[in-house]
C-alpha cells in the first residue's frame, strides 16, 4: 500500500461506492432484523426508508434508531477495508447518506422528521470520523522489514 501518485480510476470509485452502499444496507438489515424484527410481526422496507419509523416515542422507534447507528459503526469498519484512505472517508460517508436520502425521498417523500435528520447527521459523523480514525491508525503503522542478516 504505497500512496504516491495514484491514477484516477472512475470504475474503482464507482465499485467502492456500490460495495459500501450494499454493505451498509446489509448491515442495516441484520441490525433491523435483530432489534426490530423481534418486536414487529412483519419486517418490510418501511423500516429502512420511511422517516416516520425513526421516532423516540416508541420502543420500536428506538430500535430503528439503534440499528441505524450500529450500521454507521459497521460502515466505518467497512471503509477500513474498502477505501483504505483517511482523506477519502468523509467523501464516501457523505455519498452513502446522500444516496440513502434520495432513496428515502423516492420511497416516502421528503423527510420532515427532525429525529430522522439528527439520526442521519449523527450517522454520517460517526461513519466519517470513526472511519478516518481507523484508516489513520492503519496508515501510521510501522512497515515491517525483514532482515536477512545472520546473527554473528
Amino acid at each position: 500500500m504505497f500512496y504516491g501518485s495514484v491514477s484516477w480510476d472512475p470504475w474503482l470509485i464507482v465499485a467502492q461506492i456500490v460495495c459500501l452502499q450494499c454493505l451498509y444496507y446489509l448491515s442495516l438489515g441484520v441490525f433491523l432484523t435483530i432489534l426490530v424484527g423481534t418486536r414487529v410481526s412483519r419486517m418490510s422496507l418501511v423500516y429502512f426508508f420511511d422517516y416516520a419509523t425513526a421516532t423516540t416515542s416508541t420502543v420500536t422507534g428506538w430500535s430503528v434508531i439503534a440499528s441505524f447507528l450500529l450500521s454507521s459503526f459497521a460502515g466505518a469498519g467497512f471503509m477500513l477495508y474498502l477505501i483504505e484512505r483517511a482523506k477519502k472517508c468523509l467523501d464516501f460517508s457523505a455519498t452513502v447518506y446522500i444516496i440513502h436520502l434520495f432513496i428515502c425521498i423516492v420511497y416516502g417523500g421528503w423527510p420532515s422528521s427532525i429525529t430522522w435528520w439528527v439520526l442521519n447527521g449523527t450517522g454520517i459523523a460517526v461513519m466519517a470520523l470513526l472511519g478516518e480514525y481507523l484508516c489513520i491508525r492503519r496508515e501510521l503503522r510501522e512497515i515491517p522489514i525483514t532482515r536477512y542478516r545472520s546473527n554473528v
